[in-house]
């Protein structure tokens, strides 16, 4: 069976409302539901579900399709992994139902979960690993919480263990459990180290992060070793701990970010739960993405060293310029780098210092302005405060930007205009490491004041035998793409209006259960509660008011097309053909004309 096959099946055991409503609060609209949409800011209902079309779609912006898509969106997830939980929320068995490249994908999972477990059971017997847990402050419980193991200072031990389990090493190689070697051999990745399992946001290991033991650190070693990009691990979209603490993060509605799985289990032992950590790789959109779903505020709780403080400034100019609210937690002992040492020497004082967190941009005013307040070099000056001012130029708050600036002014003394002005000079780049082709969301499809009356228009088609007879008299009016899916009943049909069909039904039901789109063209079918027969006469006002404006612009379009070829035929000295272009063209201003006074 092809994973298309398991797609169906699956979806026809899940229902999308029961679904999404473990997400989002849904509220009836008509035979639909709608809800505030998690994928982008809103404050009017633009999501809207259809329990029969087992679909969704958001008109703010622009976001839909079904329960599969719902879920690799909120989750952050790839397709086989999001098929895979609703897999198993709907008891489908994937080992008998799953086609050849679900199986091949399967396998990576069981494989990882294997090397997992083996990892986890060589914890146990290894007291100098223990010894270290215990001297670096970490207790036993949240070392089996989070399933921290070892891999032996052996090269294939974990080989042999899962070639036991009867896995191929083609698998283990893809998993990035192991590696082929110049001679030819397979070599563990992962050898004498404690091992960290990295799990998607819904629980399932996809990769590993291994720190080298005590005593084995060389200058050819690396300190931490990760995975590879694999199938199913993708760095960029993981999130250590994210799985444990999501909840506690939705709560708070903040997340606090810290640079390593070590900083991340103390803060989380010492009763922190919404945090997660990068797991040794820089912040990115991905994550930010998974984040702002959830969360309004990011607490940064980087190293205090030069390579933590780099990292913290791209962390804030990132989340700053996606308009989350950013803070930095300042560690007040100079002798403790990192967020672990605090919770170890001082077990619950990283929840008074949480409380203190510096705005983004007093801790860049206190970097870059007090700190060096006693400077008297001009251009040293200068250039910290277009740092300054390059940060401020990040935050896409119109209002903050004006706050910060009125703040700027008061410690520079210089004015406001002249800050404005040099802001304005300074390249957008600069101090960002926002990437512009790495969009917090996927650009919206902009829907034309004609793409919205066609749509209508065949919305009300298609719910009313009488307008849609009517409606076949005006098809020459449409344009060729929308006559095509109107004759072919949104069926096979090809490009970017492949699913606009079921957006129109959808469309419709959401108009008509008193609530509007985003640009929607005003509409007088907005009487939720009138008579049946008053809601008949107001569509069918409506339709008609709607092909009047249709004709409008299906003539307006003719005549700036007659104007164009006219242009060209006089250019061109063709005065007989010219002639008659501009009598066509006058013919059809005077429709034009004629329309607009029955207005």
């Amino acid at each position: 069976m092809e994973t298309l096959s398991i797609s169906s099946l699956v979806k026809e055991k899940i229902d999308i409302v029961d679904f999404l409503g473990q997400y989002l609060k849904l509220t009836p609209a008509g035979k639909n539901f709608r809800a505030v949409c998690p994928f982008h800011k809103e404050k009017t209902p633009s999501f809207m579900i259809s329990p029969d079309k087992q679909i969704w779609h958001c008109f703010g912006c622009g976001n839909g399709g079904d329960v599969i898509k719902f879920l690799m969106l909120y989750e952050n997830l790839e397709f086989f992994d999001a098929l895979k939980v609703l897999a198993e929320k709907a008891g489908v068995n994937l080992d008998v139902h799953g086609g050849r490249d679900f199986k091949t994908y399967d396998v990576l999972y069981k494989v990882l979960e294997s090397a997992k477990e083996f990892y986890r059971n060589n914890l146990y017997g290894s007291e100098e690993v223990k010894k270290y847990l215990i001297d670096r402050g970490l207790k036993g419980e949240t070392a089996k919480e989070f399933e921290l193991g070892v891999a032996p200072d052996e090269y294939d031990a974990l080989t042999r263990h899962l070639l036991n389990k009867k896995f191929s090493i083609a698998d283990m190689e893809k998993a990035g459990l192991i590696f082929k070697t110049e001679r030819g051999t397979y070599w563990d990745r992962f050898r004498g180290r404690l091992m960290f399992p990295l799990y998607n946001h819904v629980g399932k290991v996809v990769g590993f992060t291994g720190r080298i033991l005590p005593g084995r650190d060389d200058r050819n070693t690396g300190k931490y070793v990760n995975s590879p990009e694999t199938p199913i691990f993708q760095k960029s979209k993981i999130l250590y701990g994210f799985h444990k603490t999501k909840n506690d993060i939705r709560e708070a509605r903040s997340a606090i970010l810290v640079e390593g799985q070590m900083d991340f289990l103390m803060m989380w032992q010492d009763g922190v739960k919404n945090v997660i950590a990068t797991s040794g790789t820089a912040l990115t959109s991905e994550h930010l993405k998974t984040l702002k779903k959830i969360a309004d505020e990011l607490i940064l709780s980087f190293d205090a060293d030069e390579a933590g403080q780099v990292a913290a400034e791209r962390g804030i100019d990132l989340a700053s310029g996606l308009d989350l609210s950013v803070k930095v937690l300042v560690l007040d002992d100079p002798k403790m780098k990192d967020p672990a040492d605090v919770v170890r020497e001082r077990p619950g004082h990283i929840a008074e210092l949480l409380k203190t967190a510096k705005p983004a941009m007093e801790y860049y005013f206190y970097k870059y302005l007090y700190t060096r307040s006693g400077e008297t070099d001009f251009q040293k000056v200068k250039k910290n405060l277009r740092v300054v001012l390059g940060k401020v130029k990040l935050l896409s708050s119109p209002i903050e930007k004006d706050h910060w600036i009125k703040e700027l002014s008061e410690i520079s003394k210089l004015g406001e205009g002249v800050l404005l002005e040099e802001m304005e000079n300074i390249k957008e780049a600069q101090g960002s490491s926002v990437a512009e082709d790495d969009p917090l969301q996927e650009p919206e499809r902009e829907f034309t004041r004609r793409d919205l009356i066609c749509q209508r228009l065949m919305g009300l088609a298609m719910n009313d035998k009488e307008i849609n007879e009517k409606f076949k008299e005006y098809l020459d009016y449409l344009p060729e793409s929308y006559r095509k899916l109107y004759e072919n009943s949104g069926k096979d049909i090809d490009g970017s209006l492949n699913k606009t069909w079921e957006l129109i039904s959808l469309r419709f039901s959401f108009e008509n259960a008193g609530f509007s789109a985003k640009g929607e063209v005003p509409n007088n079918s907005k009487g939720k509660g009138s008579a049946s027969g008053d809601l008949d006469n107001k569509l069918k006002d409506e339709f008609a008011q709607l092909i009047h404006e249709l004709k409008l612009d299906h003539l307006k379009e003719r005549q700036a097309r007659l104007g164009a070829e006219a242009r060209e035929l006089e250019a061109a000295g063709k005065d007989d053909e010219w002639m008659e272009k501009v009598k066509e063209y006058k013919a059809v201003t005077e429709e034009i004309h004629k329309l607009k006074a029955q207005s």
